[in-house]
C-alpha cells in the first residue's frame, strides 16, 4: 500500500505517526546542527520551511522513534535533550490581537508548558529574556526555532504604516537575542524575505545566512533524484491517466514545477506542487493558487513592469529590502516568483520565472490587474484569442482585443495610455505560450508579435494613434516575413491601430498572398 501524501501537513510528528511519505532531509539537517549555532534561511512560502523546523524540534527533544529508517537514526545522541522554543508567526493571531499581544500570549503559553513563572505584566522584551534565562537554568541550553518571522510584515505590504508598526515590535522583540548567547544551544530563523532594519540582521552579526549557501541549497525542496526515488510508486497511475511514458511524465513535471535554484548548481522542485500533483492526479497551478499576495501585481503595476523574464541584477539587490523603499525585483526573487538563471563574469545574476506554473499564473494575475478584471476572466479571453488564430478568423481576433480594453477606467487609460497599450498587448500574446512570441527581435527591427499555428504564421504590428496602414507598411518595408521564408505555411500580416481617444481598436488591416484588406 502506498504511503499517504502529506499535503498540508507541516508537523514532523504527525507526518511520521500517520505513515506519510517523507523525503529524508536528515543528513543535511545533521550537517547544519553540528556545524554552527546561529542561522537564517529564506525560502518561498510552502517550500518546506515549517517541516524543517518541526523536524529539528523533534531531534533536539530526543524523539528517536520518529526517525526509524531515516539517515540520522543511528548518527545522533538521542539522550542529549534540549528544551525547544518553537515560534510560528503564521499561527500567532496577530491580525486579531495585534503583534505585541500575540507574542506575549505565545511566550506565556511556552513558559506555562515548561512550568516557568512569567511576569505577565512586563514587556515582551522582559518576558522573552526571562524565559530564555530561566528555561536554560532549569532544563539546559535552549533551541530557538522561529518560523515565518517576516509574516507580520509581508501580510501588510499593502498597508505600509501598519507594516512599519509591526517592524518596530519585531525589532524590539529580536533585540533580546544579542545578549542571550549563554542560554542558547541553537537558533534557526526562517522567512520568505530578508528585511533590513530588523535587529536580527543588524544586531546579530554572527547570524549565518544560508539562503544562497551551496552546502544547504537542498535543505528544502526536492531534487531530481529525490523526485524519481521517493515518488516512483506514485508515477504509474499518473502515467496511465496522462497517457505518457515515464520519461515523458518526468519531463512534464520538470517543465511545470522544477527550476528553483539558490546555488546555480542544483535545480529544485516546489514540494507543495509536487505533492498536490500526485495527490490530485492533474497538472495545475497549485502553489500560485494557494495564496498569491495581492500586493505583487499592484507593485508591478506601480512600476509599470509587465514582463519579468531575464532580469539582470547584482547580488546586493537580492539580499534584503526595506519597507521605506520597497523594490520589485528583490521582492519577486525572495517570494519565489523569480529564480536565479545564471551568473556572468562580473558577478551579475540573471533572473527568470522558474517554471510554467509560476510564469503562466503570474501572467494571468498581471493581465487581470492591467485590464481591471478578475483573474478568472483572463484565461477565457486568451482561449478566445487562440481560437481566433486557429480558425483564421481576424474579425474575431479584433473583437477579443477590443474586449480586453473595455473595462479599463477611461481616466486611468488616458493618464497612462502608453503603459496600458504595451502591457496588455504584450501580456496577452505572451500568455498564448507555446506558439506566440511577443517582441521578437529580427535583423531589421523588433516585431511586435509572431503567432504560429498549424496552418499559418501571423505577423502582427501594433500602433497607437496612427493608422493600420502605417503598421502594415512597417511590416513590409522591414521584411518581417522574410525570417520565415523557408516555412511553407502562408504568412498573414496584420496591422492594428489603437485610438487613445476611443480606448479601442479603430483601424486594422490584413494582408495575405499579395491581397490587402483594410477595416475601420
Amino acid at each position: 500500500m502506498l504511503q499517504r501524501l502529506p499535503v498540508g501537513i507541516q508537523t514532523f510528528s504527525e507526518l511520521r505517526s500517520r505513515d506519510c511519505l517523507y523525503v529524508d532531509k536528515t543528513e543535511a539537517i545533521h550537517q547544519l546542527i553540528t556545524m554552527g549555532k546561529y542561522f537564517f534561511l529564506s525560502r518561498p512560502r510552502r517550500f518546506g520551511k515549517s517541516l524543517l523546523l518541526s523536524t529539528i524540534k523533534e531531534i533536539y527533544q530526543g524523539n528517536r522513534a520518529l526517525f526509524d529508517g531515516l539517515w540520522i537514526a543511528d548518527r545522533w545522541d538521542w539522550a542529549k535533550i534540549h528544551p525547544v522554543i518553537h515560534l510560528s508567526f503564521a499561527s500567532m493571531g496577530y491580525r486579531d490581537l495585534g503583534l505585541d499581544a500575540a507574542i506575549r500570549l505565545q511566550l506565556q503559553s511556552i513558559a506555562n508548558n515548561y512550568g516557568i513563572h512569567s511576569d505577565n505584566g512586563g514587556s515582551i522584551v522582559r518576558i522573552f529574556a526571562e524565559l530564555l534565562e530561566k528555561l536554560a537554568a532549569k532544563h539546559g541550553k535552549v533551541v530557538l526555532l522561529i518560523d515565518e518571522y517576516d509574516k507580520p510584515l509581508i501580510d501588510y505590504l499593502d498597508d505600509i504604516p501598519l507594516a512599519k508598526t509591526n517592524q518596530q515590535v519585531m525589532k524590539t522583540f529580536y533585540s533580546v537575542l544579542k545578549d542571550s548567547d549563554p542560554h542558547l544551544e541553537f537558533l534557526l530563523i526562517t522567512g520568505v524575505s530578508k528585511f533590513s532594519r530588523v535587529s536580527i540582521f543588524s544586531d546579530m552579526n554572527n547570524l549565518a545566512d544560508l539562503t544562497m549557501n551551496r552546502r544547504f541549497a537542498t535543505l528544502t525542496g526536492y531534487t531530481q533524484q529525490e523526485l524519481e526515488h521517493y515518488f516512483a510508486p506514485y508515477m504509474p497511475e499518473l502515467e496511465q491517466y496522462c497517457q505518457l511514458s515515464r520519461a515523458e511524465l518526468l519531463e512534464k513535471i520538470r517543465y511545470w514545477y522544477n527550476g528553483y535554484t539558490w546555488d546555480l548548481q542544483t535545480s529544485l522542485y516546489n514540494p507543495f506542487s509536487v505533492l498536490n500533483l500526485f495527490a490530485n492526479g492533474d497538472f495545475r497551478n497549485f502553489w500560485f493558487e494557494s495564496g498569491t499576495p495581492t500586493f505583487l501585481p499592484k507593485l508591478m503595476h506601480r512600476d509599470k513592469v509587465y514582463r519579468l523574464d531575464k532580469f539582470k541584477v547584482d547580488e546586493l539587490m537580492l539580499g534584503n529590502y526595506d519597507l521605506e523603499t520597497l523594490q520589485l525585483i528583490p521582492v519577486m526573487f525572495q517570494t519565489g516568483y523569480l529564480t536565479l538563471q545564471s551568473k556572468d563574469k562580473r558577478g551579475m545574476y540573471w533572473l527568470d520565472y522558474p517554471n510554467r506554473e509560476v510564469r503562466n499564473a503570474m501572467l494571468i494575475f498581471l493581465m487581470a490587474e492591467w485590464a481591471h478584471v478578475e483573474p478568472a476572466y483572463t484565461t477565457p479571453m486568451v482561449v478566445q484569442l487562440s481560437d481566433a488564430f486557429d480558425d483564421n478568423d481576424m474579425p474575431a481576433l479584433i473583437e477579443v482585443i477590443k474586449t480586453m480594453f473595455k473595462k479599463i477606467p477611461y481616466q486611468i487609460f488616458i493618464k497612462d495610455r502608453e503603459a496600458y497599450y504595451h502591457s496588455l498587448i504584450y501580456l496577452t500574446f505572451f500568455y498564448l505560450g507555446q506558439y506566440a512570441e511577443a517582441e521578437v527581435n529580427e535583423n531589421n527591427g523588433r516585431v511586435d508579435c509572431v503567432v504560429k499555428t498549424a496552418t499559418h504564421i501571423y505577423i502582427l504590428e501594433f500602433k497607437l494613434d496612427k493608422t493600420a496602414q502605417v503598421a502594415m507598411e512597417q511590416i513590409k518595408s522591414r521584411d518581417y516575413a522574410g525570417a520565415f521564408r523557408d516555412d511553407q505555411r502562408p504568412k498573414v500580416l496584420v496591422g492594428i491601430n489603437f485610438s487613445s481617444e476611443l480606448k479601442s481598436v479603430d483601424d486594422w488591416g490584413v494582408c495575405q498572398i499579395n491581397c490587402v484588406t483594410r477595416f475601420s
